[in-house]
């Protein structure tokens, strides 16, 4: 990389491109072939000129009244080359339609009249002015092409930040408008199941109903804080509010959340047998929150459609690796039905996202008593973890 620094400054007069040089020492050579077929008079100072002026041809880009100038001076004294042409062709092309230009234009036709009209000589002046023309012209297209792509190109590019910045404010938009819904439908929902819940818990007409009622209000404010720490990164998706938001709801979820997870949906009546070692293994956020949300969603799922059914949820590690099963023995008693709690049919794919991207790997379906496991396996050591 500093190599490459070093190369571009060195070719910084060619624009830092190696072939750029190669191109103008093969244009100094041309020029320089024609002025030695015509040199003439063949005297040191003449022959230093022509010198110079070939060696100005290789910096033409940067310099470009220095060839302009020499080929001029040997063009009055008697080398009829086509110098001069290059060299205004070069000014037009780099200065572009200003008073440089014009300048040059003029110092070539009056230095192309000159010494095209040697005594003695019946040129016409229409060649001379002719050729002076189309360089000037040809340098002018070539410059104006030059800065219509640069033109084109900028406007490209701005365009292309326009649209991000419109998908971003959409994305935005969006954002907001599914944090109203979920503050005016799923938040008003859940307050009143934890008023509801708060009324049955003093007027329970029994010990297990109060607890019952109990959990659920307790089950709900955790819900309720949640969903507003949620609305909160939904309306203002900075790290300095998700930071504020992590803060205010304690510690992210890990896999030593997964017992008090456990012990909540016990209190609620719950079959649910949980084996895990009492030294949790280390792993990183990721990883710690995806295991805990897999439990929480398969413990949701298996209360869903095998409500009464026992639970086992187990976390055992093996070869590096974290493994997270939860599964249940048969459909349980669901019933009549009528109680059996609606799913959203996104559970499975979201559970499979967050494995995914935690570096896992996800195998779920029936067992053959009848009911349903689920099984993520996550590596334990990431970058996350290593460079901790």
């Amino acid at each position: 990389m500093r190599l490459l620094q070093k190369r571009r400054v060195w070719l910084r007069w060619w624009g830092g491109k190696f072939r750029s040089l190669l191109f103008d020492i093969a244009v100094a050579a041309l020029v320089a072939g024609s002025i030695r077929n015509t040199l003439a008079p063949a005297t040191v100072p003449v022959v230093v000129l022509a010198a110079a002026t070939v060696l100005a041809f290789v910096v033409r880009r940067r310099f470009p009244w220095a060839p302009l100038i020499g080929s001029v001076a040997l063009y009055v004294l008697g080398t009829e080359s086509f110098a001069p042409l290059v060299a205004l062709y070069t000014m037009v092309r780099w200065r572009g339609p200003g008073t440089q230009s014009w300048i040059a234009v003029g110092v070539v036709a009056i230095g192309q009249y000159i010494g095209a009209y040697p005594i003695g000589t019946p040129y016409l002046l229409a060649i001379p002015l002719l050729a002076v023309g189309v360089a000037a012209l040809l340098g002018l297209w070539v410059y104006q092409r030059k800065q219509l792509l640069v033109t084109l190109r900028e406007r490209a590019e701005q365009a292309e930040r326009e649209r991000d910045l419109l998908a971003e404010r959409a994305v935005t938009a969006e954002r907001r408008r599914i944090a109203r819904e979920m503050h005016d439908v799923v938040a008003h929902r859940v307050s009143v199941i934890s008023v509801q819940a708060g009324g049955l818990t003093v007027a329970a007409p029994d010990e297990r109903t109060g607890e019952l009622a109990e959990t659920i209000r307790s089950t709900s404010v955790t819900a309720l804080n949640e969903l507003r720490s949620m609305l909160r990164v939904l309306r203002d998706d900075t790290s300095e509010t998700t930071e504020r938001s992590s803060a205010e709801l304690g510690t992210d979820p890990t896999v030593g959340s997964i017992a008090p997870l456990v012990r909540e949906n016990v209190e609620t009546g719950a079959n649910i047998h949980l084996d895990m070692p009492e030294a949790l293994p280390g792993t990183s956020g990721e990883v710690g929150r995806a295991a805990y949300r897999v439990v929480q969603e398969a413990l949701t799922n298996a209360a869903k459609h095998a409500p009464h059914a026992e639970v086992h949820v187990e976390i055992t590690t093996a070869d590096e690796q974290l493994v997270v099963t939860v599964f249940n023995r048969g459909r349980g008693n669901s019933g009549t039905g009528t109680d059996t709690v609606p799913g959203s049919g996104y559970g499975l794919l979201g559970m499979r996202e967050r494995v995914t991207l935690a570096g896992g790997t996800l195998h779920t379906g029936p067992t053959e008593d009848g009911g349903y496991r689920v099984r993520a396996v996550f590596p334990l050591h990431t970058d996350e973890v290593a460079a901790a």
